[in-house]
């Protein structure tokens, strides 16, 4: 039944029936959680070779001691890996400790109080506050980057191949204190998109508009993540930068968390030879060298893009199901019913649900109190605000099948009952 097409007195009947189905859920004692993007237990033993792959040899191929100090932007071997992986130059790569989220975190500090171009480019010389856009719906974990070290977020809506560019060119162009873009631009959080190529070209000239000083913190967390075969390829953006003389806006970050151990992986970044050496100066601080051991284990488990490949078609082997559940019950329940919208991506870790307007948070109240954890409302946009309270995040990747399909039937039930109260209390 279409919500728009129901009398009051269906409405009613269907508010009964829902309620009924909701109070059984409730009694029902559930604790189901699809608040995060973790992966299974299954994914992570795809990895379980890790451990003891070294067997005794700890030298690279050009014989020096990995246990010992020293090395401070990584190994050969492993900027090689990991340049091949997202279409750089091993050149360009520098690696970090085991996550990115701390390496995005060191990088904005960095250009914040430091500068990434000489002492005169740190953006706190500004007069003012500084500012970041922050493409809506995005990972909250990079607006709290922001929040913690002073940075204002401005949202830019997201596209179904991006950000709007109309609006992020209008904003750099008109405000000199916009010093900086998050961007996930392969199967982005949470809606799934990929950057188009249109999208990526105009990205690599934004420096054009906005100065020097800016930078794109290019997130590519899910380049190789792909669950569906013919999905869409991601142009190098650092490519396109320096086609249009622009190289030093764009820092990629990218890491094995998804791949092998999320909390024992290996994080880097690609970027300018400007940035490169304002990054690992500033490293320089903090540490005399990072786990070189783990970045050959990395190296050895890997070994090259086939390998590679055919490891993460391990992992979409194990995430497809799960996405296929939660996506089943949404089209058969959901479809043509005018309650809500939602992707279906071809890779990452999440999915995208909008609700009508004013419903998110009542919808992820009820499911709390039935026993399903969802990421809370808002969690997709700066300072925890969405606008018009509708969009909720969905990570199928951490639960069983039977869990998971469990979960989001009382998600959907939580979703129809909300939406028909507010239809009938309209």
């Amino acid at each position: 039944m279409r919500l728009d097409q129901a009398t009051k007195e269906q409405l009613n009947e269907w508010q009964q029936s829902l309620s009924e189905q909701y109070a059984n859920f409730k009694a029902a004692g559930l604790n189901l959680d699809l608040t995060r993007g973790k992966p299974s237990a299954d994914q992570l033993s795809l990895s379980d070779r890790l451990d003891g792959i070294l067997e005794g040899d700890y030298k690279d191929n050009a014989g020096t001691d990995l246990r010992n100090y020293g090395g401070i932007d990584g190994i050969p071997e492993a900027k090689q890996l990991f340049a091949d992986m997202i279409g750089v130059n091993a050149g360009d790569i520098l690696i970090g400790g085991n996550g990115s989220l701390p390496l995005m975190y060191f990088s904005v500090q960095t250009a914040l109080l430091h500068g990434l171009n000489g002492a005169d480019s740190a953006w706190n010389k500004e007069t003012g506050k500084i500012k970041f856009l922050a493409p809506v719906p995005g990972y909250d974990r990079h607006f709290t980057v922001c929040e913690h070290q002073g940075i204002e977020l401005i949202p830019v809506a997201m596209n179904d191949d991006g950000p709007d560019m109309d609006e992020v060119e209008r904003l750099v162009k008109a405000d000199p204190l916009i010093k900086g873009i998050w961007c996930v631009p392969r199967f982005s959080n949470p809606t799934g998109a990929v950057y188009s190529d249109a999208v990526v070209a105009r990205m690599a000239k934004l420096a054009n508009i906005a100065g020097d000083n800016f930078r794109i913190f290019w997130d590519n967390a899910y380049a190789v993540h792909v669950i569906e075969q013919d999905c869409d390829e991601l142009t190098d953006i650092l490519s396109a930068c320096r086609a249009e003389g622009t190289e030093d806006s764009v820092l990629i970050f990218g890491s094995t968390s998804k791949i092998t151990f999320a909390g024992a992986g290996v994080a880097f970044m690609a970027a300018s030879a400007n940035n490169r050496a304002a990054i690992q100066k500033a490293l320089s601080f903090t540490t005399i060298g990072p786990d070189k051991v783990n970045q050959m284990r990395h190296v050895r488990f890997l070994k090259d893009q086939a390998t590679l490949t055919a490891h993460m078609d391990k992992h979409a082997k194990l995430l497809k199901p799960r996405f296929d559940a939660v996506l089943k019950q949404l089209r058969a329940e959901l479809a043509d019913s005018g309650m809500a919208t939602w992707t279906e991506p071809k890779g990452g870790y999440f999915i995208s649900l909008d609700t009508l307007p004013g419903l998110a948070k009542e919808v992820i109240k009820l499911a709390a109190e039935a026993g399903v954890k969802l990421t809370p409302a808002g969690a997709t946009f700066p300072y925890g605000n969405d606008p018009q309270d509708c969009n909720i995040r969905i990570a199928p990747s951490f639960p069983t099948i039977s869990d998971l399909e469990q979960a989001t039937t009382v998600f959907i039930t939580c979703l129809k009952l909300a939406t028909v109260r507010q239809k009938l209390a309209a």
